[in-house]
C-alpha cells in the first residue's frame, strides 16, 4: 500500500447527492472536502491580524448587540460572524458545529454507535435501504424496504432524515424501539434493539458471469482499502482467477483521502497517484504507489457519473492516467480542492480549503470533472430506465454495468491479442 498514514484523518470531498451513507452519517446537499483533522494548537499562527480591521468588526458586533431590533446573544453574534467569514472564502470552507464535526469523525472512521440501518427519505417515507451486516437491526430481522414509522413510540419526521438518524443513535448498550411497516404484513412490526458499535459498509461485491468481479464503493472511510482488498480476495475464492473487474464509483461522494490513494494503489505497480499544492508546508504533498497489483493485470473498468466526486475522482483520474483502467459512465463532478478540518478550543471546528490537487498527468479536474473514455449519454440512460428501470449492480437492470462489462470484454480481447503477438 502507499506509504501514508490512514490514521491522520485526511478526507477528500464528501458530496451528498442523495447517497445514503447509513444511520451514522448525515445526508444533505453540501460538498465536504476535508483533508486533515489538525491539532488545534499545532499550526503556524503567522502575523497578527491588523488591529484597525479587528476594531471595526468589534464595532459592528457592538452595534448589533445594543441596537438591533431583536435581542441577539453574544454567542449567536460570534457564530454568525465566523460563518460569514467562512462563507466568503469558497463553497467548501465552513464552520462546523459539534454535531457536524462529529459527523466528520464518523465518516472518517466508518464507525458509530447505533442499530446499523442504511436509510433514505423518499416522498416523506423513511425507508430501509439495507441493514448493515451483523448489526443489531440485521440480527433482529429488519429488512430492505421496511418503512420506519416510529422510534420509541414517537412518529418519525417526514421531512427530516437527520432527526431520524440521530434518534436511532445512542450510547452503546442502550435500547431503542423501532416500529416498522412491511409489505405483506397487515399490522406494524415492533423491534427492540440494543445499540452497539456499527461499522459502516462502504464496499459491496458480487461475482458476475464469465469470471468478472463487481465491487461498489459507496464512500471512502479508513476501512475501505481493507474492505476492497478483502472483497477481491473473496471474489477470487468464489470464482477463481478474475478475468476483469468493474469498480463502481457512481454517486460516490468521496471520503478519506488516504483511503482513495490506498484503493488506487491496489491496482498499480508504481507511479504518482495524486499531488497537491497549497500555501502551508503541510498542504504540499505527493502520494505514490507501491509494487503489487491485486488483479495481476486483469482488465479494469471504473464506472463514474456526476455524483463521483473528489476522492472518487482521484481514483478514476490516477487509474486512467496510468493506463490501468477504462472509465465508463458520465462526466464526474469536478472537485479538485482539499480541505483541512481544524478542531477549535470550543469543541467545534473549521473546514478550510488548504490545497488544490492534481492527477498524475498534472491535470486539475476542479470545476471541469473527468470525461469518461466511454460516455453514456442522458438519452441512453432515459431509454434504459423506460425499458425496465435501473438497479445498480444488477446486470439485468443496470444498463451502465452492461456497458462496462462489454468494455471489459473488449479490453480482455485486446490483452489476449497482445499476449499472442508477444508469444509468436
Amino acid at each position: 500500500m502507499a506509504g501514508i498514514s490512514v490514521s491522520s484523518l485526511r478526507l477528500a470531498a464528501v458530496l451528498s447527492l442523495g447517497v445514503m451513507l447509513g444511520v451514522g452519517v448525515s445526508v444533505g446537499p453540501s460538498v465536504k472536502a476535508d483533508r486533515a483533522v489538525a491539532d488545534a494548537m499545532s499550526f503556524d499562527r503567522g502575523a497578527p491580524l491588523p488591529w484597525r480591521e479587528v476594531h471595526v468588526l468589534t464595532e459592528v458586533l457592538e452595534h448589533i448587540r445594543n441596537e438591533y431590533v431583536e435581542e441577539v446573544s453574544d454567542q449567536e453574534l460570534v457564530d454568525a460572524a465566523i460563518r460569514g467569514v467562512m462563507a466568503s472564502l469558497d463553497p467548501h470552507s465552513a464552520y462546523l458545529d459539534r454535531d457536524q464535526f462529529n459527523e466528520v469523525r464518523i465518516s472518517t472512521s466508518g464507525e458509530y454507535s447505533g442499530v446499523g440501518l442504511e436509510v433514505t427519505l423518499e416522498e416523506g417515507i423513511v425507508r430501509v435501504v439495507a441493514p448493515v451486516e451483523g448489526s443489531p437491526a440485521a440480527r433482529a430481522g429488519i429488512r430492505t424496504n421496511d418503512r420506519i414509522l416510529a422510534i420509541d413510540g414517537r412518529p418519525v419526521a417526514s421531512d427530516d432524515l437527520d432527526d431520524t438518524i440521530q434518534r436511532m443513535r445512542g450510547a452503546t448498550g442502550t435500547k431503542v424501539q423501532l416500529t416498522v411497516a412491511r409489505n405483506g404484513e397487515l399490522e406494524p412490526l415492533t423491534f427492540t434493539l440494543e445499540r452497539e458499535n456499527v461499522q459502516l459498509q462502504s464496499v459491496r461485491k458480487s461475482l458476475l458471469d464469465d469470471g468478472i468481479g463487481y465491487v461498489r464503493i459507496a464512500h471512502f472511510s479508513e476501512r475501505t482499502p481493507h474492505d476492497v482488498e478483502r472483497a477481491i480476495k473473496a471474489l477470487k475464492k468464489e470464482g477463481g482467477k478474475l478475468k476483469g473487474l468493474v469498480l463502481d464509483l457512481r454517486d460516490n461522494p468521496g471520503g478519506v483521502l488516504e483511503a482513495a490513494v490506498s484503493v488506487t494503489d491496489l491496482f498499480l505497480e508504481e507511479g504518482l497517484i495524486v499531488s497537491a499544492v497549497g500555501r502551508a508546508p503541510a498542504a504540499d504533498f505527493a502520494m505514490t504507489a507501491t509494487p503489487g497489483d491485486v488483479l495481476n493485470g486483469a482488465p479494469l473498468v471504473v464506472l463514474v457519473n456526476a455524483g463521483s466526486a473528489s476522492a472518487s475522482e482521484i481514483v478514476a483520474g490516477a487509474l486512467r492516467d496510468h493506463g490501468r483502467a477504462t472509465l465508463v459512465g458520465q462526466k464526474t463532478y469536478g472537485k479538485g480542492s482539499v480541505q483541512t478540518v481544524m478542531p477549535l478550543s470550543n469543541g467545534q471546528a473549521l473546514k478550510l480549503t488548504t490545497s488544490h490537487y492534481f492527477t498524475p498527468s498534472g491535470a486539475s479536474i476542479h470545476k471541469t470533472g473527468i470525461v469518461p473514455d466511454r460516455t453514456i449519454s442522458d438519452e441512453e440512460l432515459k431509454a434504459a430506465r423506460a425499458s425496465g428501470g435501473m438497479q445498480w449492480g444488477s446486470v439485468q437492470h443496470d444498463y451502465e454495468l452492461r456497458v462496462a462489462i462489454e468494455t471489459l470484454a473488449q479490453a480482455g480481447l485486446r490483452d489476449d491479442r497482445a499476449y499472442q503477438s508477444r508469444v509468436h
